[in-house]
């Protein structure tokens, strides 16, 4: 990839989407193209062939997506799966007639069964069934990640999936009704300080494992496995994103709560789903390529909760 390189970035204002902006500009690419939800629907097939036609990208990472938390991904199943799965037929498709030299497709951990052996490893796809919760989610994304790999058999295309692991950071989804679980404990704490450290009431037991990557970090390792990992290098053309460690929730609902403030009482609301009992990626396989973040939890909490401060509207709920 030379600076000149002309990289469509599909879905810049999400979370990861604009990490990515933000890291290839500062890598010196600035032949960047990006397209709100508004200037291109991802899940109309005629809409994106007429954009790649125009545009013709050298280079696509496809971050958009219709993601959630738990709540989310259990009620509105036949949105997750449908606009999850048309957005990466569509692009994928799209990139292969127009001669797209690298793509990159970015999933989720969710992809893995709900009881695979942990950590995860990429070899563990399609082994057992997947969570209940977010199987609509995790079954699109798996027709990305065979979209990709069926196309680089029969195609001969240069295509590669990346598996991040749960994500936090700058531009994150604070609304409490579709937000993943830190930002959702960030805003909950951020509120109940507000009303003179309320009590916080928090989801399931607390005790399902969870490891987190700060995006930043994410969107670093994404251009390396765009710029170093290639069709046919790995199986299932498939890489996982990730630090290693993970913690448990109620470990990081203190760290949270001490980061925003917050010294009133945590309450744990057993009736709800906790999920996937444990979510560790497997990063051996990326590690022995070449890269690991640097992005400690701790740190990468704090510089969360400063962004959340700066940009968020009175009731403590980011704007986007």
């Amino acid at each position: 990839m030379n600076e000149d390189a002309r990289i469509y970035v599909a879905g810049h204002t999400g979370l990861v989407g604009a990490a990515l902006v933000r890291n290839l500009q500062a890598h010196g690419f600035r032949n960047l193209l990006v397209r709100s939800h508004r200037e291109l629907d991802l899940t109309r097939q005629d809409a994106v062939e007429a954009f790649f036609a125009r545009e013709r990208p050298s280079h696509v990472i496809l971050a958009a997506a219709k993601v959630g938390g738990i709540l989310a991904n259990n009620t509105y199943r036949a949105d997750f799966i449908y606009q999850n799965l048309m957005m990466a037929a569509n692009v994928i498709q799209a990139a292969w007639k127009h001669e797209v030299a690298r793509l990159l497709f970015l999933g989720s951990s969710c992809i893995y069964p709900r009881d695979a052996a942990q950590p995860l490893t990429e070899d563990s796809l399609l082994t057992a069934p997947l969570e209940a919760t977010n199987e609509p989610y995790a079954i699109a994304k798996i027709a990305g990640v065979k979209l990709v790999e069926s196309y680089n058999r029969q195609y001969r295309t240069d295509y590669v999936s990346a598996m991040p692991t749960n994500l936090y950071g700058p531009h994150d989804n604070f609304d409490l009704n579709g937000s993943h679980v830190l930002p959702a404990m960030m805003r909950k704490f951020h509120e109940a300080k507000l009303a003179g450290d309320a009590p916080v009431t928090l989801w399931g037991s607390g005790s399902p494992r969870r490891e987190f990557l700060h995006v930043d970090d994410l969107a670093e390792g994404c251009l390396f496995v765009l710029r170093e990992v290639h069709a046919g290098q790995v199986s299932n053309d498939l890489v996982n994103v990730g630090c290693g460690e993970d913690l448990t929730i109620k470990e990081l609902a203190l760290l949270v709560q001490a980061t925003v403030g917050h010294r009133g009482e945590i309450r744990w609301d057993a009736s709800k789903p906790d999920g996937t009992p444990r979510k560790l990626m497997d990063v051996a396989r990326i590690k022995r390529l070449g890269w690991s973040p640097r992005i400690a939890l701790v740190d990468g909490v704090a510089s969360t909760y400063h962004w959340f401060l700066q940009h968020g509207d009175a009731k403590g709920m980011a704007s986007h």
